[in-house]
């Protein structure tokens, strides 16, 4: 008989023998408590035992507490998602170029020609030579002259650089002074600490020739004149051609080599003259002329110096990727 079976059974007997007289009689309350519990089952062979566990209703608080723990943690990672995209934002919209200084030079200047005496002094072109302080300039057939195209071409372009977060200094601050001579002018960005240095020109040859074409100093007389000016020089055009204008059909290759140049032999930075077009070309003087024309000439060359600045950064990182660990 199995232990249940006998519980059961003795607990039968148990009645019977309460019900018996008066003492069977008051057995049998006692015998009717008793038979209120079920006996529990016996454990398991081989298993412990042990007391039932208590069972108790779902814990409210826990419950509560959990779905607490869930939503800060949803929220959370939402929060962290939000900045994430926010971050991605501000990177996109960082100026690009942020940290950049540029230092232009508007070629020539205004007051040359009320002193020409002045203008023939001689002063060092950075090579052993010597070079005139100054030169006049070209101009178109209708008498526009460079001085004033290279000014306001200049003033145009300042805004679009400081726009994209750039910190630009003037060789010259006006286009009615003598200005500084070629010397200066080269030494001007080491001067100011400036990254990269632009001349602007335009050309006064004959009028047959047109387009623009850029001047490296050459051969270089330090490292930022050579290869680095000569990607200036090629990024530069790229953003004149991308605004339509055409590459010199005078200039093969569209860059020029010179070693008489004295403002930029000077010049311990990336350093390119640019010569936007030809004065005398009758269909390039009538662009320059105009106010219209010389934004878009300002436009091409802040084109050109986003994409220099932008190119420097990539292969910065790229570099500072390749670097072994410290």
């Amino acid at each position: 008989m199995s232990s249940r079976s006998k519980a059961r059974a003795d607990h039968r007997s148990g009645r019977a023998f309460c019900s018996t007289g008066l003492l069977g009689l008051l057995a049998l309350c006692a015998c009717g408590l008793i038979d209120q519990e079920e006996p529990a089952a016996p454990a398991a062979e081989g298993e412990a035992s042990s007391p039932a566990p208590e069972v108790s209703p779902p814990s409210t608080e826990t419950s509560s507490g959990e779905k607490k723990t869930a939503d800060s943690q949803r929220d959370s990672a939402e929060e962290q998602s939000e900045q994430e995209a926010s971050d991605e934002d501000v990177a996109e919209e960082e100026p690009a170029l942020e940290g950049v200084h540029i230092a232009l030079d508007p070629g020539h200047a205004g007051g040359i020609g009320a002193d020409p005496a002045r203008a023939f002094t001689q002063v060092p072109d950075g090579r052993g030579g010597f070079k005139d302080c100054q030169a006049v300039g070209a101009a178109t057939n209708a008498g526009y002259p460079e001085h004033a195209f290279n000014w306001d071409v200049s003033v145009r372009l300042v805004p679009l650089l400081e726009a994209d977060g750039a910190e630009v200094s003037l060789t010259r601050q006006n286009d009615t002074d003598f200005g500084p001579c070629v010397d200066e002018r080269g030494q001007f960005p080491q001067n100011v600490g400036a990254d990269v240095y632009v001349s602007i020109h335009a050309n006064g040859s004959d009028p047959y020739y047109a387009g623009y074409f850029a001047i490296i100093s050459d051969p270089p007389l330090n490292p930022a004149q050579g290869e680095p000016s000569s990607d200036l020089a090629w990024h530069l055009m790229d953003g004149l051609a991308e605004e339509g204008f055409a590459p010199s059909n005078q200039i093969a290759g569209g860059v020029m080599a010179r070693s008489d140049i004295a403002g930029l032999n000077w010049a311990e930075v990336p350093a390119v003259m640019m010569e936007l077009g030809e004065m005398r070309n009758a269909e390039e003087a009538a662009v320059m002329e105009t106010e219209e024309g010389r934004q878009r000439y300002a436009e091409a060359l802040h084109a050109g110096l986003v994409s220099w600045s932008q190119a420097q950064s990539q292969e910065q990182s790229a570099a500072e990727a390749e670097e072994p660990p410290a």
